[in-house]
């Protein structure tokens, strides 16, 4: 362990080491898919470890995800593709070239294919999607292009989708978005589509079954591990355990297990004298690891202990984290310390993020619901009902088996076609920007540039790439869009044998204190339509692992920057060891076997993840009383609109929907 030199005194963490015999004993030698390119970096490093080992390299390896028996020979189905996924390297090639001034030097001369469309939209996630649905309601009969640099639809809102065979049926799970948050603090635009949609969030809750798990002795947990503190040991924490009881169990030095007592139990009012408001402007100068540390005086070990704490949810540490939205946060418990200050709580700060704003005082503030394969769900139910053929299903119930031909998605004779693989290069008004009707927008089929033309075009594509593509934006919006740097998050769906040794150890969930992948839990429990998940422990289930590239010690811009960077060189051995590591060391003392029980691993990597978030003490310079530059960004600029969640800017389904709602408003306003 290595204690990071910055401003917060926390653990560096990096991919593990691969030697021969302990990637022979986690079952690295077994005939599973895996890709070792990583964005064309090759993995030196792992495989001279791994040797001749079989299944680790190959032709297959190297240029795409396994194949699933049974697809038909025309076209593939990506989400049961194995392996690399998300942004792989074909997906960020162009894009990549673009940015680094590479692309046109060898692109050659555009080529029009003809096509006019009355709206294209640039990005198939939940925003590109949602906007091409918006138009479509209002316009029946337009006609309507999505491009994408992916080779699926949904951005960051992935299906990871598991054939174990024998008796099991599919499994199916989420690779990027997650679920349905706190749906009484969606904005008006997310509610309106869920209804439309015919998303009943009353049925939906009745899917989950909130109880499996602990009606089996399976509870949240945290392993504080060896690369925090030299040593693994799982601390168990069943609902109601006392502080006491738990802290005790920890590896922490005596003194951090008496402030960590002290900070669950009754802490002082650490700015004594000042107004309410006073102490609030205080904490939002302040992370909520500087708050422990400078405040608090906290012993070391208790920075490392809650490090991660926020790492699922907003993609970096407590070291970034503000301590402001850490008291805001509904369960002021997650975050102790702040119970003796005597802060009001009928109201946010006006420092907290917009996410804590929004969510304030709702009642399921702490609910989320869920569709197995995620919020693609929302995305598949859209293309279905813009689609006709697609699929024979698009309903709330059984859109998680229906069967989508991906070989219809870009037919001529549709109205709505999402064209895949098809990066774009460029947009540009068709004249003057205020007297415009029409714009071109060019994009890579793999080996010519071809353009199109529209009435409108929408950007649901990462707000920082907007500036490469769109020719004539004035500086100050260039500038604006590209601030908006998204944070890194990396997420893979590991097929098990079984979840014997889950029950075994007594867990269903735990965080990692310092480790590479700082989460790993079993797939909610839903049931939905004719999809049943696992319900007896001898069954195959997905177990979901998160990393959260952010460098520590930096603000969350710069250290996603950093993050991004680092994971680029990472190669995917490296990403595989560290699951089976770490689930050996967590499993490992309930009878888990990597080399046995992994079956199959999916790994979506998201180096351009999570849209950013106005947050103190990073954005006191305009937040939360001045121009956002969000609010310069999104300007529409001609018959171009700006959509996706960084224009919001929230890490949010919601938002994403909300911004799609704006460009299509936008674009087709009176006189515009």
């Amino acid at each position: 362990m290595t204690a990071h030199p910055g401003r917060d005194d926390h653990p560096m963490t990096d991919p593990q080491e691969i030697t021969s015999r302990g990637a022979r004993a986690l079952g690295m030698d077994r005939p599973i898919s895996r890709r070792d390119l990583f964005d064309g970096v090759a993995a030196a490093a792992g495989m001279a470890a791994l040797g001749s080992l079989p299944g680790t390299g190959g032709p297959r390896a190297a240029t795409g995800g396994a194949s699933v028996p049974g697809l038909l020979p025309e076209f593939h189905r990506p989400p049961a593709l194995t392996g690399l996924r998300g942004g792989t390297p074909e997906s960020l090639g162009v894009p990549h070239a673009l940015r680094d001034n590479r692309f046109w030097a060898h692109a050659g001369t555009p080529e029009p294919t003809g096509e006019r469309y009355d709206l294209v939209v640039v990005g198939c996630g939940i925003s590109g999607v949602s906007a091409a649905y918006r138009w479509r309601r209002e316009d029946p009969g337009a006609r309507i292009l999505i491009l994408d640099n992916h080779d699926d639809f949904g951005g960051h809102a992935r299906r990871s989708e598991f054939h174990p065979g024998g008796s099991a049926g599919p499994l199916v799970g989420y690779g990027g978005s997650r679920s349905i948050d706190a749906p009484s603090t969606w904005t008006a635009e997310g509610r309106d589509l869920l209804d439309r949609l015919g998303v009943r969030i009353e049925r939906l809750a009745r899917c989950l079954d909130r109880d499996l798990y602990a009606s089996l002795g399976m509870h949240d947990s945290v392993l504080c591990d060896r690369e925090s503190f030299g040593t693994d040991r799982l601390v168990r924490l069943p609902p109601g355990v006392e502080a006491a009881r738990w802290i005790a169990g920890t590896p922490l030095a005596g003194r951090a297990r008496q402030d960590l007592l002290m900070l669950t139990g009754d802490p002082p009012d650490w700015f004594p004298g000042l107004s309410d408001g006073e102490k609030k402007e205080r904490l939002s100068r302040l992370t909520y690891a500087g708050f422990l540390r400078d405040v608090c005086r906290v012993h070391p070990d208790v920075l490392r202990f809650v490090q991660t704490l926020p790492n699922d949810e907003w993609g970096y540490g407590s070291d970034a984290f503000g301590a402001i939205d850490a008291w805001g946060c509904a369960d002021e418990r997650r975050y102790p310390g702040f119970q003796g200050m005597g802060l009001d709580r009928s109201r946010p700060s006006e420092y907290n993020t917009p996410r804590v704003i929004r969510r304030w005082g709702a009642d399921d503030s702490g609910a989320r619901h869920f569709f197995p394969e995620g919020n693609q769900a929302l995305v598949r139910m859209m293309i279905a009902r813009m689609i006709p053929g697609l699929t024979r299903a698009a309903g709330m119930e059984d859109v998680t088996t229906a069967r989508f031909d991906y070989g219809g998605l870009d037919l001529p004779g549709n109205r709505v076609r999402v064209r895949l693989s098809s990066p774009v290069v460029s947009v540009a008004n068709d004249g003057d920007p205020g007297t415009a009707t029409t714009a071109t927008v060019g994009y890579f089929d793999g080996e010519r540039v071809r353009t199109v033309r529209a009435a409108g075009v929408i950007m649901a594509c990462w707000n920082m790439m907007v500036p490469y593509l769109v020719e004539g934006l004035a500086p100050e919006q260039s500038r604006a869009l590209r601030a908006a740097v998204k944070v890194p998050v990396v997420y893979a769906a590991v097929q098990l044998r079984d979840w014997r040794a889950w029950r075994e150890v007594g867990v269903s969930r735990t965080r990692f204190t310092g480790a590479y992948w700082c989460t790993a839990e079993l797939g909610p429990a839903v049931d939905i339509g004719g999809y049943r998940c696992p319900r007896e422990v001898g069954r195959p289930i997905i177990a979901h692992l998160a990393h959260t590239p952010a460098v520590p010690g930096m603000s969350p811009a710069e250290g996603s920057v950093a993050g991004r960077r680092r994971l680029l060189q990472t190669p995917y051995a490296h990403l595989e060891y560290g699951i089976r590591d770490q689930l050996t060391r967590l499993l490992g003392p309930g009878g888990f076997d990597a080399a046995r029980d992994v079956e199959a691993i999916t790994i979506n990597r998201w180096g351009h993840g999570y849209a950013p978030e106005y947050a103190t003490p990073w954005d006191l310079g305009f937040y939360p009383r001045g121009t956002s530059p969000a609010s310069v960004a999104r300007r529409r600029f001609g018959r171009i609109a700006i959509a996706n969640a960084d224009s919001v800017p929230a890490a949010s389904a919601d938002a994403a929907i909300s911004a799609a709602y704006r460009a299509v408003l936008e674009l087709r306003a009176p006189g515009r």
